[in-house]
């Protein structure tokens, strides 16, 4: 991991830019005093890693940033990495393609089919899910960031396989809106971690009755399911604020 650009923001928390290898990241911790809650090497801090979709973290960073601002203030650190194929990573032409195809059934009204859904979904989570997990090494091989971790938003079948494969992952809070394989439904039964599930009643862009069954297929024992009304870019603040008490019971 290498750092690039740090800036210290008005409201004291800490952001650094870094690459690990060719992938670009940032992460985000309380600063140093005179904020009142701050990660050091003698008060390390718990982390989350912030999921987001695939459209580029510079398009996604006004989001990503209240979000970890918004964990800042409850003491916690906050990572994200660019996803495989977007932002400033190469072009994939499987990826782009796929995506083609899924806007056209879209624009057609056609019925999104599971051949769509499986290339649009599952080589990124083969390829993504290594390489959180090899940010995770080096976000809590820095003194100032420490156990247990969390997990949060974006895609949601690579929070389900992240969750899975990684020990460190201790609580998850995911996104439903975003296309589900079928194959990830196996997976989603073998989960044990806590999970906290926002979905919004009428995302456009979701399947509510599929979101319904995939909740209902996670194995965890504690899980909560929390549905507001409204479409994809709604969701109140109190959700939010929900799913920080989630966080602050399993990381704290």
């Amino acid at each position: 991991m290498h750092f690039t650009a740090e800036q210290r923001l008005d409201d004291n928390l800490l952001e650094r830019e870094f690459t690990l290898g060719d992938i670009p990241g940032i992460l985000w911790t309380p600063a140093p005093a005179p904020a009142p809650v701050s990660a050091s090497a003698s008060a390390p801090a718990p982390l989350i890693l912030l999921g987001h979709p695939p459209l580029g973290l510079r398009k996604m960073y006004p989001r990503l940033l209240d979000r970890a601002r918004s964990a800042a203030a409850e003491g916690f650190a906050t990572a994200t990495i660019e996803l495989p194929g977007s932002g400033d990573r190469p072009r994939w032409p499987a990826l782009d393609q796929a995506r083609a195809e899924l806007r056209r059934a879209m624009e057609a009204g056609e019925a999104v089919g599971d051949d769509i859904v499986d290339a649009l979904v599952l080589p990124l989570v083969d390829k993504a899910v290594p390489e959180w997990r090899a940010a995770l090494d080096s976000l809590l091989s820095l003194p100032e960031i420490g156990g247990p971790v969390g997990y949060s938003g974006g895609v949601m079948s690579i929070g389900i396989r992240l969750a899975l494969v990684e020990p460190r992952i201790a609580a998850a809070v995911l996104f439903a809106g975003s296309l589900v394989p079928r194959a990830m439904f196996e997976e989603a039964r073998q989960l044990t971690v806590p999970l906290h599930v926002l979905l919004q009643w009428d995302d456009e862009g979701n399947e509510r009755q599929a979101a319904l069954d995939l909740f209902d297929a996670f194995g965890s024992k504690e899980k909560t399911l929390h549905a507001n009304m409204g479409g994809h870019t709604g969701v109140p603040q109190f959700a939010g604020d929900a799913a920080a008490q989630f966080f602050t019971r399993h990381l704290k």
